[in-house]
């Protein structure tokens, strides 16, 4: 008989496991870098899961 694995950890419904991420405010600075921030999910506090029983 076949062993089951059991399911992964469920990934937070808010964020698609993607909790931090780099977004492009438009335009460069006078380096000619492109200015970005970070943003974090703020459902799951950037450990890409949904807690038990707790909805995200």
């Amino acid at each position: 008989m076949a062993h089951r694995t059991p399911p992964p950890p469920r990934i937070c419904p808010a964020c698609d496991g993607f909790a931090s991420v780099a977004v492009a405010l438009g335009g460069r600075d006078r380096n000619g870098h492109l200015r970005t921030i970070t943003a974090h999910c703020p459902a799951c506090h950037l450990t890409r899961r949904n807690r038990e029983g707790a909805r995200a």
